[in-house]
């Protein structure tokens, strides 16, 4: 059962939240590629809702079911483009940052497939994904009962 509704009993910090989102999906970064580091950083937080609602949605924008089960094992699969690769590698240190310190050999790599500006916009993406994950850990969110927006 969920413990807490934050859209009702925090209304201005889930709009806040909801704010950047709205700022991740007009900065220009892909759509697929949004929910495919969601997609990555979920299960990386143990978020069970997350997870199934970035599944939902890049199924919906026409993923093909291959490119969604990889994602955990990404190094090793072909299905991703290098940008794609270079943005799960990213994601990955900032989601453990306390652990990876995010090194600068990566950033630099990831500066090969992504702008200043991009890189930029696709840090905060991955720091909303994993407050998400927090957010919805702490407040038991049900997985399984998220629904795409049509």
């Amino acid at each position: 059962m969920q413990r807490i509704d934050f859209g009702k009993v925090a209304p201005g910090a889930y709009r806040a939240m909801l704010g950047l989102e709205n700022y991740i999906h007009e900065s220009g970064l892909e759509e697929s590629l949004l929910h495919l580091i969601k997609l990555r950083a979920s299960p990386m937080n143990g978020c069970a809702y997350c997870l199934d609602m970035h599944w939902k949605d890049l199924k919906s924008i026409g993923e093909p079911d291959h490119r969604l089960y990889e994602p955990n094992a990404w190094e090793e699969s072909p299905f991703y483009s290098d940008r794609e690769r270079a943005a799960l590698a990213w994601t990955e240190a900032v989601t453990h940052v306390a652990e990876s310190r995010v090194p600068d050999e990566l950033c630099e790599d990831v500066r090969q497939h992504f702008s200043e500006k991009e890189l930029a916009d696709l840090t905060p993406a991955i720091a909303a994904i994993n407050a998400w994950n927090r957010l919805a850990i702490s407040a038991r969110t049900v997985p399984g009962t998220y629904e795409v927006s049509k």
